[in-house]
């Protein structure tokens, strides 16, 4: 057992195949899921993990968490070390690297992606907020102050509240799953 998670390149991770003893663990939303997913992985969205029942349903496997990027998927291996599971590793650089690397995916619908739904968010707050101060009240300036305030503070410790408010939200859930998906909230 790891007492770390190790990373993994995406060509070693092809490597291990779907062995029985391993669990390809995706912890984007549901609307990321359904969009592109590796075959054969299981949905567990990060801001849903309970990471003891997880972490005893998946004692004795070897865990790879999988995630756009990299960020959301070492937040999950903390949580799941934490509750005791041991032996993680990180798929490196996500969803992402593993189709640079021209690696097979599942395709689903599209739609807008999580990072994009917090810049949008972000620009109609703002903007909300310089065109209440100017018309409304000027304490409605604060809004857009609080949403800066808010987007340094997520560029610095890399977490987002917004994001996760938003991967919330119904239209990034995920509705009747695609024929041969596994598009499931466990």
């Amino acid at each position: 057992m790891n007492a770390t998670p190790t990373l993994i390149t995406p060509a070693d991770a092809a490597r291990l195949g779907t062995p029985s003893d391993t669990v390809w663990l995706d912890v984007r939303s549901p609307m990321e899921y359904r969009e592109v997913h590796l075959a054969g992985s299981r949905l567990v969205p990060l801001d849903a993990m309970q990471g003891r029942t997880l972490a005893s349903e998946l004692a004795g496997k070897k865990v790879v968490i999988i995630c756009r990027s990299g960020n959301r998927a070492k937040q999950a291996a903390a949580t799941l070390a934490a509750a005791g599971h041991g032996d993680l590793a990180i798929l490196d650089g996500g969803v992402l690297a593993w189709q640079a690397a021209g690696l097979p995916v599942n395709r689903g619908q599209a739609g807008l992606s999580l990072e994009r739904q917090v810049r949008i968010a972000a620009g109609v707050l703002v903007l909300s907020g310089v065109v209440l101060g100017t018309w409304v009240h000027p304490a409605f300036y604060g809004l857009s102050g609080f949403v800066g305030a808010g987007l340094i503070f997520a560029g610095v410790t890399d977490w987002c509240g917004m994001g996760l408010l938003l991967a919330r939200a119904p239209w990034n859930q995920c509705g009747t799953p695609p024929a041969g998906t596994t598009c499931q909230v466990r």
